[in-house]
């Protein structure tokens, strides 16, 4: 598994999808006025952040708790980013009158919008693979900037892609994290036939 710093960063501002959101959190949002709605789009993405970060620095420790190998762990990860990159593909529509009847804090935007399953299990997969959680950290940093900027400008990107100019860019980025999941999935069961049966199986 490529580990470099590009490699992980753009794997992971794909996996966050926030081009892929902005439907979404216009959708939910919309009962509040336009400050408002960025104060909570940056308040939530801020709490996405320090959680992202928490399973960067912890989340290899909570792997040995549970005794989970880093073969195993590819190949789940590989399995729930193909589920998600089936999902970005192939998008679920939104109902037109679909909002939070409240401000909301932590879910639904936080958590699993953004710091959701595939996130969180691809920035403890690096974390685990590179043994450099701050290595790991600095590229969720780079991914989450941009991402948190998409957001705040949702209203006026989405004006000017429009529904299918976002639903092109949530397609394109589904596709490259199919290509991600099945590159993880494949290295976990070569890895895992290494560890278990004992075949060398040379893995570049």
């Amino acid at each position: 598994m490529d580990t470099s710093f590009l490699n992980i960063s753009t794997s992971l501002f794909f996996v966050l999808n926030a081009a892929g959101q902005i439907p979404i959190f216009l959708a939910l949002l919309r009962k509040f006025d336009h400050k408002r709605q960025l104060q909570i789009i940056f308040r939530e993405l801020m709490i996405a952040l320090g959680i992202l970060i928490v399973f960067t620095f912890f989340g290899d420790w909570i792997l040995k708790m549970l005794g989970i190998s880093r073969p195993i762990l590819s190949i789940a990860g590989g399995i729930l980013l193909f589920l998600i990159s089936l999902g970005m593909i192939f998008p679920k529509p939104i109902e037109p009158n679909e909002q939070l009847s409240q401000e909301p804090l932590i879910i639904p935007l936080a958590i699993p919008l953004i710091a959701g399953p595939g996130s969180i299990s691809i920035v403890m997969m690096y974390s685990h693979s590179t043994n450099n959680p701050l290595f790991v950290s600095s590229a969720v940093l780079t991914a989450w900037i941009p991402s948190l900027l998409i957001l705040l400008l949702g209203s006026y990107i989405k004006k000017l892609l429009g529904e299918k100019g976002l639903t092109a860019i949530e397609k394109l980025g589904g596709m490259l994290i199919c290509l991600i999941s099945i590159s993880l999935f494949t290295r976990g069961v070569l890895e895992l036939v290494n560890d278990y049966f004992k075949i060398q199986v040379i893995l570049k």
